[in-house]
């Protein structure tokens, strides 16, 4: 009979997430971004012209956090705000040249993370690993491409 492993895959997601975290917040700060601030960026990039409220909706921080990073990129011309058109009460979010720029760089900084963390892998067992994560994430009702840290932001 075998014997069960010293730990729980549990375990094993856990210690991976927080190494992954760490090392991508390392590889980002090269950019002078933090992962809530990169978050935002590629929200913005793939629903270009969004809302604050629906942007926050979708990540699910407080709108109230949201608009302090929204601050933020904006200062550092990262992004613009601009009314919405079909309703003037609102502004409409998109990122600027050189939000798009920034972009192009963390697509960069993504693919070399990626690829360090799953170097031990072939590319058969990377694509099966990423299904399996993402059938687990599904379960559990996790957004895709959505970082669940961001409904602590308001949090100490």
């Amino acid at each position: 009979m075998q014997e069960p492993p010293p730990t729980g895959s549990a375990f094993l997601l856990a210690q991976l997430g927080a190494h992954a975290t760490r090392r991508f917040t390392e590889r980002i700060a090269e950019l002078d971004l933090t992962p809530p601030q990169t978050g935002l960026l590629r929200v913005i990039a793939r629903r270009p012209g969004e809302s604050q409220q629906v942007l926050a909706a979708e990540l699910g921080t407080p709108p109230t956090r949201l608009v302090a990073l929204v601050d933020g990129l904006e200062q550092r011309g990262l992004i613009e705000r601009r009314r919405n058109p079909q309703d003037r009460r609102l502004y409409a979010v998109h990122l600027s040249d050189k939000g798009r720029e920034t972009m192009r760089a963390l697509a960069k900084v993504g693919a070399a993370h990626e690829e360090e963390l799953t170097s031990a892998l072939s590319t058969e067992e990377r694509m099966v690993l990423h299904g399996l994560l993402g059938r687990i994430a599904e379960t559990h009702g996790l957004s895709q491409g959505v970082h669940p840290g961001y409904r602590d932001l308001d949090r100490p």
